[in-house]
């Protein structure tokens, strides 16, 4: 018997236009979190389309010809905010058919944590402001989606990394790291059992220093003890709360 070459279909089919393929666009959405006034806040920016006319959207942008998806997500928030010393860490990619009324794109979407005041943000545009996060319900395209799933991603990676530290000052209370976790969590933590959680991580440097101005009886002031966490981290194992 003589052995017949094997024959591959075509896989694109009849009529199969490559140049479709290349009409696709990609984005990147920037979820920018900050903390104030004890509330849990989110950067966001007034959509200019008159589809979502006078609706927030998140910042973004098109991925241009020259750069790679990292590259995007901080000349866009360079951009908007001034901000280029802070960390990126891409979330998740999301590519429904309609979710932009120009046609197809496809965003991929980082978040950050910024200290509100530490951070001296270039707010120029009047149209870009913080908003609480628990106060917002509708959003722009689907950013009310992709700001949901960060915020999900950050609400786990708080209980397995001290990412907290960039949302709060350099010297802070146990009241203030509190306020923040239960901001964060969407959970009233029990006072005891955090303060010792936390102080058995071994993050925690007492600066001998009580707060200042405060309504309450002064509080003793803590720094993230970074150093001691890189030499941990391979044997971190988070806090559960």
């Amino acid at each position: 018997m003589i052995n017949q070459p094997i024959v591959k279909p075509h896989i694109y089919g009849p009529g199969f236009d490559m140049d479709n393929y290349f009409k696709i666009a990609v984005s990147v959405d920037c979820v920018i979190f900050g903390f104030d006034d004890n509330v849990l806040k989110v950067l966001l920016i007034k959509c200019n389309l008159p589809e979502f006319e006078n609706q927030w959207s998140l910042l973004g942008d098109l991925v241009r010809p020259e750069e790679d998806l990292d590259s995007a997500s901080y000349r866009i928030l360079k951009e908007r905010t001034g901000l280029d010393d802070v960390y990126l860490e891409q979330v998740h990619t999301f590519g429904s058919l309609d979710r932009h009324p120009k046609g197809r794109v496809i965003s991929t979407a980082f978040y950050s944590l910024v200290n509100i005041r530490h951070h001296q943000l270039k707010l120029s545009d009047n149209e870009l402001h913080w908003h609480p996060v628990n106060e917002i319900s509708e959003m722009a395209f689907d950013h009310k989606l992709i700001l949901d799933t960060c915020y999900e991603r950050m609400q786990q990676k708080i209980r397995e990394e001290p990412i907290v530290f960039n949302l709060i000052e350099k010297k802070f209370s146990l009241r203030e790291l509190q306020n923040l976790y239960e901001a964060i969590l969407g959970l009233k933590l029990d006072r005891r059992n955090f303060r010792k959680k936390f102080f058995l991580t071994g993050l925690l440097l007492d600066t001998h220093e009580l707060e200042k101005d405060v309504p309450h009886r002064p509080g003793r002031l803590y720094r993230f003890n970074k150093s001691k966490y890189i030499k941990l981290k391979k044997n971190y194992f988070g806090i559960d709360f």
